[in-house]
């Protein structure tokens, strides 16, 4: 993003202060014991060390190399503690979570100057702000509250069936087109519960401006993806400087995101002005609800236009890589599709379409979700902790604002609960001591929306295993074409590289099933 010659006006200036700081750290901090850490250089720290590609596989590999399932890296001056283990996790981010609650915001999402989600609920400092939106999200988030979302929920999913079937007859590859429609699912039934606003099409202005400047956030939230989350003095560097054409870049970005944040809100304000609005988070909060109406009138809006765009992308990449992760599941192992359908047909009958109130008597369905989560954790690192103060853990020590990482791929991968861990066997689950990957978060920071995902997840996929079937496409000689499963990006959310599959409609009565269903 940054034009290398930037570095080479900046870099000696950097050079120095890291150097005085480091002395100054060096000569007035008592021995400290870190947990175990890869080779170090003065100034630098381990950067040199570290494994090259994904993120969660080289803090993976150190964990191995090292023999330690927490790890210690220092980053040009950032203290970072990755968390290996559901152990390690669940000792300091949950029963610890008094002083692991804080976060590790970026410097291109903190900076006021930069991309400016520093309001973000996400990645809020742990403040009374912050608590504030943690207790408007847990009153319509709560498993009491998302029943009432239910019937959404079902009839968002039956209109994916539909769009399906139309992608089905198509002879074009079909992977960019039901991420689309994954993406688009999860979107319209985001919106719905946000803003009470339905969406018109993939072009729906909404829509797509709210999908890019998310995008662009989960980007940049990455540390190693832009310079200045390394070196935040980078932001300082007058506009006139050579090499300083980025900084125009993100304040564009900036004002994208700003409009994208106040476009649906200030539709939804305008419903209930008017006394259209249907029934959604922002529309009631925003009619003297009383856990608004202590906030002056700027304020409020300022919170709920935030809580809107959190509330979307809290439940739209991240559902609809899981369904992506789901698909690809299905086409690798039909023998684990065919006993799910078994499942299905048994007990809903074979002319029945799921329900949400069905998930109780879908006992495979449900460690089929929870394999899907754990074969391919949707946000590997999750989104990083930071040690409020002082701490001491097996011995080592944890400095007051070291970032901590858990690292959901390398709990994913533990083979002390998961045996043959690449292999995806929905049936591990049903040994009771078999634990569920910790994909929704530690402590308090746990995903406020964690009920309503369950739901749109499982009424998603009970819904296309009813109605189709995924496989691996086939070459001239009738034998089938082997998948690879890659993934794309260092971002925030692990998408995959697009593989060649074909599904069809299990019959043609399945075909009519969901033609009737809407």
């Amino acid at each position: 993003m940054i034009e290398n010659r930037t570095l080479v006006y900046v870099a000696p200036s950097l050079a120095t202060l890291t150097l005085l700081h480091y002395l100054w750290r060096r000569t007035t901090r008592h021995h400290v014991v870190h947990p175990p850490s890869p080779a170090s250089l003065p100034l630098i720290g381990n950067v040199l060390s570290m494994p090259s590609g994904f993120e969660h596989l080289a803090f993976m590999t150190l964990g191995k190399q090292l023999n330690s399932d927490i790890i210690f890296l220092n980053l040009l001056g950032h203290n970072i503690v990755v968390l290996n283990s559901a152990q390690a996790a669940s000792d300091l981010l949950k029963k610890r979570s008094a002083i692991y609650s804080e976060r590790a915001c970026p410097e291109m999402l903190r900076d006021p100057q930069l991309l400016d989600w520093s309001r973000a609920p996400g990645i809020l400092g742990y403040n009374d702000i912050w608590r504030h939106h943690r207790r408007m999200m847990h009153n319509w988030l709560n498993p009491r509250a998302v029943v009432q979302f239910h019937k959404m929920q079902e009839h968002q999913a039956r209109l994916l069936l539909q769009r399906m079937l139309d992608i089905s007859v198509s002879p074009s590859k079909p992977f960019e087109s039901i991420k689309d429609e994954f993406f688009y699912t999860m979107a319209a039934t985001m919106f719905r519960l946000a803003y009470g606003y339905t969406l018109q099409g993939r072009h729906d202005p909404f829509f797509k401006d709210i999908r890019e400047a998310v995008h662009r956030a989960f980007n940049s939230v990455m540390f190693t993806n832009f310079y200045v989350n390394l070196f935040p003095a980078l932001a300082r560097v007058p506009d006139w400087f050579p090499g300083t054409s980025w900084k125009r870049t993100i304040r564009k970005w900036r004002e994208d995101k700003e409009h994208a944040l106040d476009a649906p809100f200030e539709w939804t304000k305008a419903q209930v002005a008017e006394g259209t609005a249907e029934v959604s988070m922002l529309g009631t909060l925003l009619q003297d609800h009383e856990l608004t109406s202590g906030l002056s009138t700027e304020e409020r809006d300022s919170r709920l236009k935030e809580l809107g765009v959190t509330t979307y992308s809290g439940g739209t990449d991240t559902s609809s890589t899981a369904l992506l992760n789901f698909v690809a599941a299905m086409v690798l192992n039909p023998q684990v599709q065919a006993k799910a359908q078994q499942e299905l047909d048994a007990v809903l009958g074979p002319g029945t379409l799921p329900t949400v109130s069905d998930r109780e008597r879908l006992p495979y369905i449900n460690k089929l979700i929870l394999e899907v989560l754990r074969w391919r954790p949707v946000a590997p690192n999750a989104i990083p902790h930071m040690c409020l103060e002082d701490d001491k853990y097996r011995g080592y020590d944890i400095l007051k604002n070291t970032i901590i990482m858990g690292n959901l791929w390398a709990m994913s991968r533990d083979e002390q609960f998961y045996k043959n861990p690449e292999i995806f066997d929905p049936e591990r689950f049903t040994d009771p001591s078999v634990p569920c990957l910790p994909a929704f978060g530690w402590g308090r920071r746990k995903c406020p929306g964690m009920h309503f995902s369950e739901s749109s997840l499982f009424i998603v996929i009970a819904s296309l295993l009813t109605t189709f079937t995924f496989s691996k496409k086939k070459d001239e000689n009738g034998n089938d074409i082997d998948v690879k499963i890659e993934d794309a990006s260092n971002a925030l959310v692990l998408e995959m590289k697009p593989f060649d599959f074909e599904f069809k409609s299990r019959s043609e009565k399945h075909e009519q099933l969901i033609l009737e269903a809407t």
